[in-house]
């Protein structure tokens, strides 16, 4: 896969399909995350397409919202490939991290749950 990026047609943007992730999908949570995913026909898109989401109701102020989406979009961007091995070439994933604690957590915590959450999915793939 060469470089660990977290390129612009990665990220999940569409109105269109952030409705249809959270309109009928599956979830798993790793404390201090959850995980929403759904599989779609790829249509030329890049193979996951991830959505970040800190809610205001869990830290208030920017700062802390901007610290835990930037743990996880590193935490993402180191191992996604465990993601991207077990995906069909047909098969577009479709995936939100959402932060589901009220407490700041350590990046190794976020790295971790990150990891288990990446495995449960691919393990889901491959079934």
């Amino acid at each position: 896969m060469g470089r660990a990026t977290f390129a612009k047609q990665e990220r999940l943007v569409s109105r269109k399909r952030i409705d249809m992730l959270f309109g009928g999908s599956r979830s798993v949570a790793a404390y201090p995350l959850r995980a929403v995913y759904i599989n779609k026909e790829r249509e030329g898109e890049a193979a996951a397409q991830l959505l970040i989401s800190v809610p205001k109701k869990r830290f208030h102020h920017a700062v802390d919202r901007n610290r835990a989406k930037r743990q996880i979009r590193e935490a993402y961007r180191k191992h996604k490939e465990l993601l991207y091995k077990a995906l069909p070439e047909d098969q577009q994933l479709l995936l939100a991290f959402v932060w589901i604690s009220d407490t700041h957590t350590r990046s190794a915590v976020v790295e971790r749950s990150v990891v288990k959450l990446l495995q449960h999915i691919a393990e889901a793939q491959g079934k």
